[in-house]
């Protein structure tokens, strides 16, 4: 059986093979540390096989591993719902969160830093309460007969991953908006009013970092949809780049996509207003709106 998606695996895999290295030990070494075949070490380092998070604790102990936060993301990319055998918060959620989604949050709640382009909506970790359950209800209303109990669930899951943004250190977000994310009437005009308003207090925080991508713009990179790049402070060898799609999500690992979507949103930045001018952009439209 394998755990978790194959970018998880092959990038758990990755970091598994160099920690073993950097403690001097041979993938033969250290299958007889811990009472396995080499093969079964070897399939975990190419990824060609999950692992379950007790072999990885299990490893992490050989290898001598103490930091308690690299301990943690690698047991997350192993599936677990906890570093120290409890669960995450969202665990609570598995009834209404397709797999791809729970991957999603389990990720965002280790990086460090999120880099996402946004073309149709507010991100998600910036939405009130009222946007993020018109944006969920236009996703998922009337897809089952449980629908209204499930809209609920997933605002709350959705309320809920923004703590990232209040941890401690809290995840630095920097994102673009195309100007049509700000233009789209979401919810009425005094749900929009009050989304504009949450944009312009989370533009003046220092973990957040806010830019317009104007109409005016034109034609860019960024028109053939929005994309986010999570970033682990640990080391970059875990970053990814993941592409939202209706029914599932896309997770790009490739150094090549990394380079080529790091580029692109570099580029997106510059042809975008500048934060101080973004959030006066913002303020100007939350006082017309």
């Amino acid at each position: 059986m394998q755990h978790g998606p194959a970018v998880r695996r092959r990038k758990l895999g990755a970091e598994l093979r160099a920690l073993r290295t950097g403690a001097g030990l041979t993938s033969g070494e250290a299958a007889r540390l811990v009472g396995w075949h080499q093969s079964k070490v070897s399939r975990i380092e190419t990824g060609a096989s999950g692992v379950k998070p007790a072999d990885v604790r299990l490893l992490l102990d050989v290898y001598g591993v103490q930091d308690a936060r690299l301990r943690e993301l690698l047991l997350v990319l192993a599936g677990s719902d906890g570093g120290g055998g409890g669960h995450h918060w969202w665990h609570a959620y598995r009834g209404v969160l397709p797999p791809t989604y729970r991957d999603f949050i389990s990720l965002e709640s280790q990086a460090s830093a999120m880099r996402t382009l946004e073309t149709s909506v507010v991100p998600g970790l910036l939405q009130t309460p009222e946007y993020a359950r018109a944006v969920t209800r236009a996703a998922v209303g009337g897809l089952d007969d449980d629908a209204d109990e499930r809209l609920e669930a997933l605002v709350a899951v959705r309320l809920a991953r923004q703590d990232v943004l209040r941890a401690d250190p809290p995840m630095e977000l920097s994102a673009v908006l195309d100007e049509a994310v700000l233009r789209r009437e979401i919810g009425g005009p005094e749900v929009m009013a009050r989304q504009l308003g949450r944009l312009v207090e989370a533009a003046r925080l220092p973990q957040v970092r806010l830019q317009v991508l104007p109409f005016a713009a034109g034609e860019h990179v960024g028109i053939t949809g929005p994309f986010v790049i999570f970033s682990f402070s640990r080391t970059s060898d875990l970053d990814v780049v993941v592409l939202d799609h209706l029914t599932s999500s896309l997770y790009l690992e490739r150094k090549e996509d990394l380079q080529a979507y790091t580029e692109a949103f570099n580029s997106l930045r510059i042809h975008a207003l500048s934060p101080e001018e973004s959030l006066d952009y913002i303020a100007a439209l939350a006082g017309g709106v």
